[in-house]
């Protein structure tokens, strides 16, 4: 199976203006995302934006990048669009991968694939333990409560995701920002409107939920931060420095 890796991403978000191109170790973060996605050699990668200093940065650094339209509510319309504007026949799966990231795993994009291959699954995402209490009263970290228990072997399928959880509820893991789509699924889920339970608690993927697709969750290695805040960018520019 083929897979194809879609970066989406944009200048305009609320909470940090301009962040794709803020720069740690020299590099902005959507290059280290995008050279991340690189360095997983599961298939192509590509940036969809709707900003061309955005597809001029990733180009410098010797990335792959397409203009979409301004107007997408969701990085997953956005993703389909790109899909839609370079024709791709031979394509099975498409992974969105989220542009803030730049701490993901490579083994974890890596493992995420191969469990939707080995699956036949038609949407996988990516969750892992969390060890910090605080976490589950945090809305800016989203939730994922699965059907089982994570464990590295299995791919459960997820009940709900949320911004805001109990401690004693079972099996709530921290949700990673990272989707993959069989060909097919993606076409489906940009064809539904957004869901009510979407706008509401902002996140996508409960389109996917409240339109039957289901969802199965694979368990990652590490929990890295994304970039939504100034203090996300600050902590994860002092983590890669140091790592340098």
């Amino acid at each position: 199976m083929k897979t194809l890796i879609i970066i989406p991403s944009r200048l305009s978000a609320s909470r940090l203006p301009g962040k794709p191109l803020l720069k740690i170790n020299g590099l902005s973060i959507i290059s280290h995302v995008f050279k991340k996605a690189e360095d997983a050699n599961i298939g192509e990668v590509l940036v969809a934006t709707e900003d061309i200093e955005i597809v001029d940065d990733v180009k410098k650094n010797g990335g792959q990048a397409i203009l979409t339209k301004k107007d997408h509510k969701t990085g997953t319309d956005r993703i389909y669009e790109a899909l839609q504007k370079l024709d791709y026949k031979n394509i099975d799966l498409i992974m969105n991968l989220q542009g803030d990231e730049p701490l993901m795993n490579i083994d974890d994009i890596k493992n995420l694939n191969n469990q939707m291959i080995k699956s036949q699954s038609k949407l996988g995402t990516l969750a892992s333990k969390i060890k910090d209490k605080l976490i589950y009263k945090n809305e800016n970290v989203v939730k994922v409560n699965t059907k089982e228990h994570l464990d590295d072997l299995n791919f459960p399928e997820a009940v709900n995701f949320m911004r805001k959880t109990l401690e004693k509820d079972k099996n709530i893991y921290n949700h990673l920002g990272i989707y993959c789509f069989k060909k097919e699924t993606l076409i489906d889920f940009v064809s539904y409107n957004q869901s009510p339970n979407e706008t509401k608690n902002r996140l996508e993927q409960l389109r996917a939920l409240d339109n039957n697709i289901r969802i199965n969750v694979a368990l990652a290695k590490s929990s890295p931060i994304g970039v939504d805040t100034m203090e996300d960018f600050l902590a994860i520019k002092k983590i890669m420095k140091y790592k340098n």
